[in-house]
């Protein structure tokens, strides 16, 4: 799997090392990313991520895993994480229902 976080689509980065001699040689940023359980209240399981340390805080502040999707405009996730979106839609649609 790529370097990318699940949920912000966050990548690798290029720069440059510079020297004190100021010679500038390639580099690569690498995001910090996590591999992760995320607990999904409404689908009761847990769903592994591969995220990063700032997704990790953003999910938390919003209240949880599927507080952050419902919240989240579509255009904003990943595709495999839209569709995890919309198990969590219609298992809340159920549930209200009921």
């Amino acid at each position: 799997m790529a370097r990318r976080c699940q949920i912000t689509g966050k990548g690798v980065q290029t720069g440059n090392n510079v020297s004190h001699a100021h010679n500038k040689t390639r580099r690569r940023f690498l995001p910090n990313l996590q591999k992760t359980s995320l607990h999904s209240e409404a689908l009761d399981r847990m769903v592994r991520l591969k995220i990063t340390t700032q997704a990790i805080r953003t999910i938390e502040r919003a209240g949880g895993l599927d507080a952050y999707l419902l919240a989240t405009p579509d255009r904003k996730l990943v595709p495999e994480i839209r569709r995890l979106k919309r198990q969590v839609e219609k298992q809340v649609a159920a549930e209200s229902a009921a």
